[in-house]
């Protein structure tokens, strides 16, 4: 069940036209972090931008840590990112009164140290404005005159705003932690592995919402009751009526409607949204119930991800090139399951 609920989510414009290799080589998946806040230039933290190449985050800051010499909680940084791709992010570390080390110690294939430079505060997880991709997909196969329609669909429109089906982890592995742990709420996990069970959850109830909203065609639109959000904000506002302001606000991608991420409390939508989400949720009430008993708050997420910045070039004939910048908390793969289907490299 968890598998099928994982994998099998509704597309927007059906289902993907062409076919490709993706994740070929590292290369062919480029991660670049657009930050948030830049180091003033002094203080006990050291913030370092590094390139990493088929590594682990958390195993890169394990590295950090003991190439300064200090605990690995005081090394930090803003998000994860993907193993098998080559990305760039910051991380902190935490150096009051101590010299820094010789960072580029630490230079190999697998990891560079671009730049560093001191700041005043540890580097908090989730500070950064978003992700820039570069993602080459290698041996296209189907018809590139559909796929650039699908293209322009995708800049003009958006996606549905899916959580990517690593945030399961592999083959679903935190959702199968968070079943054993809202069945035994006593187990012992470290407050990463708890904060990734109960993450896997939330997005889990949240993809099936939203799965639904696009079966209907109101993921890019508005229903009676919706949690309206603006753009590139937290707040929303409830569409108690549906008027010709608030439709040209939703066709202009200046407010979208949410999805829930479920915790304690009443939801805030009301009428035929609330009367949605509420069928779609009653089939997971373990989870639900889970949820709630770990003491999270109601939150609402965005259900349509805008990607204006969408472009492509073709440099060799069967050889796409996608480049386009997405906000902190999205997935570029929600991007690519509407353009490419995923053939396993053989």
């Amino acid at each position: 069940m968890l598998d099928q609920a994982i994998h099998a989510l509704a597309f927007a414009y059906g289902k993907p036209p062409v076919s490709g290799h993706l994740r070929t080589t590292p290369e062919d998946f480029r991660v670049s972090e657009l930050p948030l806040v830049e180091p003033v230039g002094s203080g006990e933290h050291v913030w370092l931008q590094v390139r990493k190449r088929n590594e682990n985050t958390d195993h890169v800051a394990g590295r950090l840590a003991a190439h300064a010499g200090v605990h690995p909680r005081q090394v930090s940084y803003a998000g994860l990112k993907d193993r098998h791709a080559v990305t760039e992010q910051w991380f902190s570390v935490h150096l009051p009164g101590r010299a820094e080390p010789d960072w580029q110690a630490l230079a190999s294939d697998a990891l560079v140290i671009l730049q560093s430079h001191r700041h005043t505060r540890k580097l908090q997880r989730g500070t950064l404005r978003g992700n820039a991709f570069c993602i080459t997909v290698r041996d296209v196969q189907g018809e590139p005159a559909l796929l650039e329609a699908r293209l322009g669909q995708a800049r003009a429109q958006g996606v549905p705003n899916y959580f990517g089906a690593q945030r399961f982890g592999i083959e679903g592995s935190n959702l199968q932690r968070a079943e054993q742990l809202f069945r035994n709420p006593r187990m012992k996990l470290s407050r990463n592995r708890r904060s990734m069970a109960l993450s896997a959850a939330r997005s889990l109830l949240f993809n099936q919402v939203l799965s639904r909203r696009v079966e209907d065609g109101s993921w890019d639109g508005v229903l009676p009751g919706d949690a309206m959000q603006l753009a590139g904000s937290r707040s929303f506002f409830i569409a108690e009526a549906i008027d010709e302001t608030v439709l040209e606000r939703v066709a202009a991608q200046d407010i979208h409607a949410t999805g829930p991420l479920h915790g304690r409390g009443d939801t805030v939508v009301q009428g035929a949204c609330r009367e949605l989400e509420t069928a779609v949720l009653a089939g997971y009430e373990p989870f639900r119930l889970g949820l709630e008993a770990a003491g999270l708050r109601q939150e609402r997420r965005a259900l349509r991800l805008p990607v204006p910045e969408l472009c492509w070039q073709w440099p060799e004939p069967d050889v796409l090139v996608l480049e386009f910048s997405l906000p902190a908390g999205s997935y570029a793969t929600s991007v690519l399951r509407e353009l490419v289907a995923d053939k396993p490299v053989m």
